[in-house]
Formats: structure tokens, sequence, C-alpha cells
């Protein structure tokens, strides 16, 4: 008999998105890993929010602050836009313009989120696989999915996550490669 891996499932957590992700690792076959990593183990959770009678202005400065890229935009609770940096970059014609500060916020809190936010919204349900996820990102080339359950938001998966999660798996598969092979029993 000789041995040619090792099998276990374990919870592995993820380095640099904040410890609460987990994900799956079957290892077998020479230490091969077959990862199955669902939309909820990496989406956001903590989703900022509009309405879609807010104003554009409060949109802008919320997401400047935050360093937001995607913002689901809502309607007595249920998601129907998102508004992206790109949205804001169209509806903000200050910049042809040369509005001066004052006058480009007077200018944008005229403007509606409904008049300029993206719709329909491509959405991802929390049980989809990521590799699911990433299809839908590159098929409809957008940034983000609004994760929805029953109708109700439950998080945000952005290409930055996704990234973080290549980003982790890169360094497993470093640490892989540089496992010594297993000695031959004979």
């Amino acid at each position: 008999m000789r041995l040619i891996g090792i099998v276990a499932t374990t919870p592995f957590p993820l380095s640099g998105i904040d410890a609460r992700p987990r994900m799956e690792i079957t290892a077998g076959m020479r230490l091969g890993l077959k990862i199955h990593m669902r939309v909820k183990d990496l989406m956001e959770r903590d989703v900022l929010t509009l309405e879609a009678c807010d104003s554009l202005d409060l949109a802008r400065d919320l997401m400047q602050l935050g360093r937001i890229r995607h913002m689901p935009i809502i309607t007595k609770g249920h998601l129907v836009g998102i508004l992206s940096q790109r949205d804001l970059f169209r509806a903000a014609c200050s910049s042809v313009l040369h509005f001066r500060p004052a006058a480009e916020r007077e200018w944008l809190a005229k403007i509606a989120l409904q008049e300029v936010m993206t719709r329909p919204v491509f959405t991802v349900a929390p049980d989809a696989s990521v590799r699911e996820a990433v299809a839908i990102m590159i098929d409809k080339r957008i940034g983000c999915l609004p994760v929805v359950e029953g109708g109700q938001l439950k998080g945000l998966l952005s290409e930055s996550d996704c990234m973080r999660y290549l980003a982790r798996l890169l360094e497993l598969s470093d640490v892989k490669h540089d496992l010594p092979e297993l000695p031959k029993a004979g």
C-alpha cells in the first residue's frame, strides 16, 4: 500500500478578509485542492444603500467619503437599481461645464438617483458559487452583484472581493507547489 495524499475537510480562514469567510478545502491525490466557495462566504454584508428618491449629491458625498464604487438603490426595502462611480461620472456634467464646487453641489442636488441609476440590476443568490457570480460579472461587464434572497438585499459581491479570493488561491497554490513530494513506499 502506498500513500498518495491526504484527504481532509477543514475550515480555512482567508487572510485579508476579516477572517469571516471560510472555505472548504478537500485535499487529496497528492494534496490537490478542490475549493467550493459560495457567494455568501465572500460578499460584503454591511452595505450602504440609498433610496431611489435621494439626490445625487448625497450619493456622491457618501461614495467619496466611504471610498465606495457601487451603491444599491432601494425603494420600500426592495432593490430597484444600482449606482456606480461610472453613473456618477456620466451624470456629473460639471467637469464639462467647469462648475465651481458649490454650483456642482446645487446641480447634483436636483437629480434623483432614480434618474441615473443602472437598471435592471443583475443579482445573485447567497448560495450561488463564486464561479457562477464571476461568470455573470464577466458576461454582463459589471463590477459587482447585489446578493438577494427572498427579495431582500443580503450583501454585495464586488470585483475586489473576487480579487482578494484569487490572491488567496494563488497563495495556496504557491504553498502547495513548495510542499515536498511524499516518499514512495517500497
